[in-house]
């Protein structure tokens, strides 16, 4: 029955040394003492196994690691979030969840309420999340923006967010494994204690272990089901809500966003004129211009050194 406590103690040490302080002081110093005993226990068989067996083992291990690793899928969680603008905002949301549950997703939440323009009109404002499967999700994302009437004008903003969770999950899979097999062990020998105090004892670390591993899976769950349906946001505005200042037909907002358009695509075009004539005509500048600019220097001080002996003559004379 001593045995059967060091395996229980040794367990406990080495996957779930957080557990202690929460099990009864009795149960504690059982693991304590058989603690020390499985030390002494386990030096023995280890130091009788060749140094060449244990670093051939290590390099297996390791060898198995890096193939898990580069063999693992990625799993990344891609979202999104798009702002439209229509004329009906209700039934463009009713449209989405339509679209989403056709698709295979389904609707996370939505609302509607009404807020006040400058003009004293109340109109609809629409919120609406879905999620759907992730391999889909830019057909989700063009069936939104079909809805809109000009896509230039009326999609205000959009976003796509990913993240990476394929070490995350590694990890949780490894911890659950671990506690498996801790269960697997505790199992065995449950069945076999014949005390009370020690299936007692069992009992109260294998209920933690099990309560570890519904939290582990759950978080592996949680990651596998949002990399699998991507969550999409959207945010919806009547017309009347985002329409422009308008005098006699003409819209002086519109055309000044024109204008500004206009001007930063000049600005464009000007800047990548610029570093097109630096980086391209830079190096034949310097091999054209060098030369010349030698030879010129060279001209200039020979037609001086002639003008300066013909004054010196003059001077002689006198």
């Amino acid at each position: 029955m001593k045995k059967r406590l060091i395996l229980i103690s040794l367990l406990l040490a080495t996957l779930l040394p957080s557990a202690c302080s929460m099990l009864a002081a009795p149960a504690g110093k059982i693991r304590e003492e058989s603690f020390i005993q499985a030390e002494e226990a386990l030096e023995a068989p280890l130091a009788a196994v060749p140094e060449f067996v244990k670093e051939e083992s290590i390099a297996k291990a390791d060898l198995n690691l890096e193939g898990s690793i580069a063999s693992t899928d990625r799993i990344v969680i891609k979202n999104a979030n798009i702002s439209i603008v229509v004329s009906d905002p209700v039934k463009t949301m009713e449209t989405i969840m339509s679209m989403a549950e056709d698709i295979g997703g389904f609707v996370v939440n939505s609302n509607v309420y009404k807020t006040t323009i400058s003009s004293g009109i109340e109109v609809p404002v629409a919120n609406v999340t879905v999620r759907v499967p992730a391999e889909q999700l830019n057909q989700a994302l063009d069936s939104i923006k079909s809805l809109v009437e000009d896509e230039t004008l009326d999609i205000l903003s959009e976003d796509i967010s990913g993240q990476d969770v394929t070490s995350e999950v590694t990890d949780l899979e490894s911890r659950l494994r671990n506690l498996q097999e801790a269960e697997r062990q505790l199992l065995e020998i449950m069945d076999d204690a014949q005390e009370t105090e020690d299936v007692m004892s069992v009992f109260h670390e294998l209920t933690y272990i099990r309560e570890q591993i519904e939290v582990l899976q759950g978080q592996i769950k949680y990651y596998q089901e949002s990399a699998r349906l991507s969550a999409v946001s959207v945010y919806i505005q009547a017309k009347e809500a985002v329409t422009p200042l308008t005098i006699g037909g003409w819209q002086p907002s519109i055309e000044v966003q024109k204008a500004l358009q206009a001007l930063i695509n000049g600005l464009k075009y000007l800047a990548n004129f610029l570093i097109w004539l630096v980086i391209f005509l830079a190096p034949f500048t310097v091999i054209i211009g060098l030369p010349i600019y030698f030879i010129v220097k060279a001209i200039r001080k020979w037609h001086k050194k002639p003008r300066g002996k013909e004054e010196m003559k003059p001077k002689m004379k006198k």
